[in-house]
């Protein structure tokens, strides 16, 4: 006879033995029941369970029965933080068929929130999002995405209650909001010390606080613990770029690529580090690549525009800011780009002081917008130009402890109005700071300037010595040798630079510096010509052509040089003498 299902055999002996007795004593049909349930082992029994560890704080969800040390784990790898762990607790929850249960639903909903909030450069397929709708894990993970910071209960010795909140907070920069935090971070560093999402989130908090020391600490320690958190990496390359650490910020950076090839948060930030270690030729393929997934990302539209503009592409940048246009024009970078555009690709300096003037009305305490305006106005023509331009300057001056930008500025405009004695104390500040090549030209004009030829010929050998390919310094190189006597070595270096150039303004002033060291009137003014022939705006050629025909009283032919001479540089000391002389010849507009 087949046994029916869910009846076992004793049963059926049970239900037997009671239809063939017919007792009616009752207290004797119960002592036979009993000793029926003893012969078929339904006494009391001692249970062997898998020990799960401590007992699951409240609100946690309970361990499956039969998973025992399985359920230790994935929460362990939960905890953990990192990639690989989340996506092994995942797959162990599959795996083991987990997901219908409590336990399993809860672990897979956070480890597919951290994965979704810290991780959302790593592509991979997840699981969909299905907590039990009472958790208390659930309830934090909603309030977080709503903004709403939920504290853990009280003496908490759950990880997850202290760390889930701070979803709330990952877009925060208050710092009194994120460091009201560190209380319960450091708590849950105390209950997992490796758990790397508590201290990532401290250096989170400490950066936004203006703490980078402390931050640089959990950030390091984070990528320590896990070579795979790429989220503190990239942490701690802002530290280094905000440092001025753009080597190591590169090296860094292009370390986390190698292992992230695919990672778009890490190629951000590495075109970020090229940009700001002014690495144009590597930030501008970056920022391409970035460009191509996302045409209308507007914070590397705006650095690509920069970029063409640092390398002399002017009328290539037009482009990526007029698209740029189209997301704000009220932007900072957008208007000085703009002014840069205006003023060294098109020389249209009116237009370029629109845009800087529509920069500082929006900005006014923006030093860079304000210290390029007052260059600007200073080189006009127009004296009330001028007039603006230099008060401007002295406001910058007066405002506190002047920086290296607004003592340049000061000492171009004392060298531009020949005043080489008040250029001086400026000109010590910058070379005892920074000494950069700038510095080491406008040091060798100062000198030259005062007629210490040779103190200027020091500081011209520094700048070329630094950086032999530098046409700037190897011309003020030639020119300081010409100065000193040395003319066939200075011959030499000029003809072998000409023989090298294609053309254009650097040839145009080899072609000056040639006729310095000519013999007669017609071989100087053939290499002059040669000079405008490459830039017609070569203001030594022109004052040298001037010079020349006033000489030789041709009238004519001079006051055609000194008005274009005028035309670049009206406050030119030397030029303004002239125009006294030729002023009934140089008509109203001088």
């Amino acid at each position: 006879m087949e046994r029916q299902p869910g009846r076992s055999a004793c049963s059926g002996r049970h239900s037997g033995l009671v239809r063939r007795l017919k007792f009616s004593d009752r207290s004797v049909f119960f002592c036979l029941s009993c000793l029926f349930l003893l012969s078929c082992g339904g006494g009391p029994r001692n249970i062997s369970e898998t020990p799960l560890g401590p007992p699951p704080p409240a609100g946690s969800p309970a361990a499956p029965r039969t998973s025992g040390g399985m359920a230790d784990e994935i929460r362990s790898l939960v905890e953990a933080g990192t990639p690989p762990s989340l996506l092994r607790a995942l797959d162990l929850i599959r795996s083991r068929e987990l997901g219908g249960s409590e336990f399993g639903r809860t672990m897979s909903a956070v480890a597919v929130t951290f994965m979704r909030r810290l991780y959302p450069d790593i592509q991979t397929q997840l699981p969909p999002f299905d907590p039990p709708q009472t958790h208390v894990y659930t309830r934090v993970i909603r309030d977080a995405e709503r903004g709403v910071y939920t504290p853990p209960e009280s003496n908490s010795p759950d990880y997850l209650e202290y760390v889930l909140p701070f979803l709330a907070y990952l877009s925060e920069t208050r710092g009194e909001r994120l460091l009201s935090a560190l209380p319960d971070l450091e708590r849950a560093r105390e209950l997992k010390s490796d758990g790397v999402a508590a201290i990532y989130f401290q250096g989170l908090v400490y950066e936004r606080s203006l703490r980078p020391a402390e931050a640089r600490n959990a950030y390091t320690r984070a990528y320590g613990l896990s070579g795979e958190c790429y989220p503190a990496a990239l942490g701690l390359g802002r530290i280094m770029l905000a440092n001025g650490e753009l080597q190591d910020a590169v090296r860094l950076l292009t370390e986390l690529l190698t292992r992230n090839p695919d990672n778009e948060a890490v190629k951000r930030q590495l075109a970020l580090a090229y940009y700001e270690n002014r690495d144009w030729s590597r930030s501008e393929q970056a920022v391409a690549e970035i460009l191509q997934r996302n045409p209308r990302d507007g914070q590397f539209i705006l650095i690509r525009a920069h970029i063409m503009v640092e390398q002399g592409q002017y009328l290539q940048a037009q482009a990526p800011l007029d698209l740029y246009a189209t997301i704000d024009t009220g932007n900072r970078l957008y208007l000085l780009l703009r002014a840069r555009v205006q003023s060294e690709g098109y020389h249209n300096r009116d237009a370029a002081l629109n845009y800087l003037r529509s920069l500082l009305r929006a900005y006014p305490d923006d030093e860079e917008g304000a210290v390029y305006a007052a260059g600007l106005l200073m080189e006009s023509h127009r004296a009330e130009d001028q007039a603006e331009g230099r008060a401007l300057m002295r406001r910058l001056l007066e405002g506190g402890k002047a920086s290296a930008n607004i003592i340049d500025l000061a000492l171009s405009d004392a060298i531009r109005r020949g005043a080489f004695r008040d250029a001086q104390p400026y000109l010590e500040s910058l070379l005892s700071e920074r000494r950069s090549s700038r510095d080491l030209l406008n040091a060798y004009t100062v000198q030259r300037g005062l007629g210490n030829n040779a103190q200027a010929l020091s500081f011209a050998r520094e700048l070329y010595e630094r950086d032999p390919s530098d046409e700037e310094g190897a011309a003020a190189y030639v020119s300081a040798l010409i100065d000193t006597g040395r003319r066939d070595e200075a011959g030499r270096m000029i003809e072998s630079r000409l023989a090298a150039l294609p053309g254009g303004s650097v040839k145009s002033r080899y072609y000056y510096l040639r006729s310095r060291i000519r013999n007669g009137d017609e071989s100087v003014m053939n290499d002059l010509r040669s000079s405008l022939f490459e830039d017609p705006r070569n203001l030594d050629a022109l004052i040298a052509m001037f010079e020349i025909y006033h000489r030789r009283r041709d009238e004519r032919r001079a006051v055609y040089y000194l008005k274009q001479a005028l035309a670049l540089s009206s406050d030119n000391p030397q030029l303004q003498r002239y125009q006294n002389e030729y002023a009934s010849l140089l008509g109203a507009a001088f």
